[in-house]
């Protein structure tokens, strides 16, 4: 069968195959037997993206340097995310993006985001500039997280041994277009639902609310928050 014929079957196949869908307990990886065509795993998940700003301007000045600080950013954010039981699932040049299930998912991931700006605050960024700052003049080492939470299918995408999960679902999304937004120090950006799910010592610091409410224009004024807040690691 030519090329052409496998793709005009392949297309075929995937429209006329019903659904097959089930609860997942667990956040599945490549290795789960999810099939090719219209299977899926339905999950309760919050995701959370990280992701360096300016990047791209930075690999062009200077490829080594770069690649330096894309392995301190993404090694210690994986670090944070582990300890507070984030399943990773994909990596993508200079931004990491994590799972995380179960009652307390929201609570976790907003901890994790707190805990990935404090070690950027107080260990990657300044370990870098001490090492680098010359090179770093004119680039503005920072980064964002997005989190957001929802109902996601997980379907297989690609070929046999050439393939990985995809995402499907508003919080991948979302969470990906929020860890984009730039505003000085306020580094984690989350969803008014995340936000509405969180435990008291992930929302107050010392009675005082860590998050700014904001609205979001692009996503038809859409209730967000913002924070400059760090979580200290031991």
């Amino acid at each position: 069968m030519g090329l052409k014929n496998e793709l005009e079957q392949n297309v075929a196949d995937i429209i006329k195959t019903k659904w097959e869908k089930r609860d997942g307990k667990d956040v599945p990886d490549t290795d789960d037997s999810i099939k090719f065509i219209h299977d899926a795993v339905l999950l309760d998940a919050t995701f959370l993206y990280a992701d360096l700003a300016d990047s791209t301007s930075l690999a062009r000045q200077d490829a080594f340097l770069a690649a330096e600080v894309f392995q301190a950013f993404l090694s210690s954010t994986t670090r944070v995310l582990l300890s507070e039981k984030g399943e990773i699932r994909s990596f993508d040049g200079d931004r990491v993006m994590a799972v995380f299930i179960g009652d307390d998912k929201n609570s976790r991931a907003t901890r994790c985001a707190l805990k990935i700006n404090w070690a950027f605050s107080n260990i990657v960024k300044p370990q870098l500039m001490n090492a680098y700052g010359s090179k770093l003049q004119g680039y503005d080492l920072n980064y964002g997280t997005g989190i957001d939470t929802s109902t996601v299918w997980a379907v297989r995408g690609g070929v046999r041994n050439n393939s990985d999960l995809v995402w499907v679902g508003r919080a991948p999304n979302l969470a990906a277009k929020l860890s984009a937004l730039r505003d000085g120090l306020k580094r984690t950006w989350i969803t008014g639902d995340v936000y509405d799910k969180l435990q008291e010592k992930s929302k107050f610091s010392k009675g005082v609310d860590m998050w700014e409410k904001r609205s979001w224009t692009p996503q038809n004024k859409m209730r967000i928050y913002c924070s400059s807040y760090t979580w200290s690691i031991e």
